[in-house]
């Protein structure tokens, strides 16, 4: 009787303790399982996306300039030619890359002298991804401009709005296109910063009127089309001022007034000819004359019989056998805009066309004298 009692004591023990061991894990353990589970549900399903609405207005001509810009920019490729250490003959290397735009609907290609500078051949890629060889029109160094030219079909061809750049403001938007450091169709965006800022041309004369900008341009940009928030082209990306290489925030930018006026006569004589005065003039010579009297101006060395000058009695130095017997007339002012080197002379003339009248500033016998000369 005594063992049938200590086994029905060590079974209700036994219930006992499996009573404890369930309630033990339905209080600790249970919850913690489904709390892990509902955890696991939440966490393996994607969240529900909350609607965007709109796009803000700056957005939308953000956007809208891209789609309908971009196709007009190409990337360029260059290939230059090096002697080949294997060989007698020059083999072809990849020389850069730099970016471009549909000039008109007869595959002109504007884009930057210095991209093509050292390159004897060019390829273009457009925006779909078509490629074409480019044979070069011409170019002008001293605006650091060039154009190329592709035989791609007519339906791709889509020449970028013209605009004006002598209307900008400070602060007014700004959207560039290019290929910085080859990825192509980049947009980057920014403001102007200022205006009639001054550049060096790869020839080493300056260019004037040139547009600071703070969008990014980086290495491949050159020769890219910087954009008003109309889409229209105000300039050509061409520098940057950055003690890396890389974007700083100051870029630099050919006007589009500038461009507009150099580019149709490189598509129709191969390079650019300024409008002509009819004159002659020694850099060095001048510096020297005019130091020497204590002026500001451009010492004419040679007036032409037939040129505009000549026409307005303007005269030339007269030179002996060994030494100078009579100074010409020394150019002080264009149009009211004062001209004290020869670099300045070209700059301000660049600004007129064949067949423009000038008001002319000179010194003769260190008096002040005015003519009226027709550029030519």
């Amino acid at each position: 009787m005594d063992r049938d009692l200590d086994t029905a004591q060590l079974r209700g023990q036994l219930r006992l303790t499996w009573i404890l061991m369930v309630l033990v894990i339905g209080v600790l353990v249970v919850p913690r399982i489904v709390s892990m589970i509902r955890w696991g549900e939440i966490a393996g399903e994607p969240r529900a996306v909350t609607p965007r609405g709109e796009l803000a207005d700056f957005e939308k001509t953000t956007t809208a300039i891209f789609q309908n810009s971009s196709p007009s920019v190409v990337y360029l490729t260059t290939r230059s030619r090096v002697a080949s250490p294997f060989a007698r003959r020059a083999i072809e290397v990849e020389a850069g890359s730099g970016s471009g735009f549909m000039w008109d609907n007869q595959g002109h290609i504007v884009t930057n002298f210095h991209v093509l500078q050292e390159a004897s051949s060019a390829r273009v890629v457009l925006w779909d991804q078509s490629s074409y060889e480019a044979s070069l029109v011409g170019g002008s160094p001293d605006h650091d401009l060039a154009v190329l030219r592709i035989a791609a079909p007519p339906e791709k061809l889509r020449p970028v709005p013209i605009g004006e750049s002598d209307s900008l403001m400070v602060g007014q938007s700004v959207f560039a296109i290019g290929n910085p450091f080859g990825l192509n169709q980049t947009l980057t965006t920014g403001v102007v910063s200022a205006k009639s800022r001054t550049i060096e041309s790869p020839t080493g004369r300056s260019i004037e009127g040139v547009i600071q900008i703070d969008a990014a341009i980086n290495p491949g940009n050159s020769g890219g089309p910087l954009l008003d928030s109309a889409g229209r082209l105000i300039g050509v990306n061409t520098a940057i001022y950055s003690p890396s290489g890389a974007s700083a925030g100051v870029g630099f930018t050919i006007p589009v007034d500038t461009v507009n006026r150099v580019v149709p006569q490189i598509i129709a004589k191969g390079r650019y000819e300024p409008p002509q005065m009819g004159i002659r003039v020694n850099s060095e010579i001048s510096d020297a004359v005019t130091s020497r009297l204590g002026v500001k101006g451009v010492l004419l060395l040679d007036v032409a019989d037939n040129g505009g000058a000549a026409a307005a009695g303007l005269q030339g130095t007269v030179i002996g056998r060994s030494s100078v017997v009579q100074i010409g007339d020394i150019l002080q002012a264009i149009d009211g805009q004062p001209i004290s080197n020869l670099n300045e002379m070209l700059s301000t003339l660049e600004k007129y066309s064949p067949g423009d009248s000038v008001k002319i500033d000179y010194l003769r016998d260190s008096k002040t004298e005015t003519a009226t000369v027709t550029l030519r």
